[in-house]
């Protein structure tokens, strides 16, 4: 049996987000680690592109992943 191994960007792709301080919504379509960014402990910031689903342009947004207990 062997361990399946994942990344977190990728995880993070193809997954719903929704940015209530923008009232858009969309899908993740890339994200990678961001650097720089600290919000807390056992927390990272990874950048995402999201397709809206309310307009044609592609928005960003920086998302805070848990990694440890």
């Amino acid at each position: 049996m062997s361990a399946l191994s994942l990344s977190i960007p990728a995880l993070l792709v193809g997954k719903h987000y929704r940015s209530r301080s923008r009232h858009d919504e969309g899908t993740i379509i890339h994200a990678e680690k961001r650097e720089g960014i600290w919000y807390g402990e056992g927390l990272e910031a990874y950048v995402v592109e999201v397709s809206s689903t309310r307009s044609i342009k592609n928005f960003w947004a920086t998302v805070a992943v848990k990694v440890s207990d």
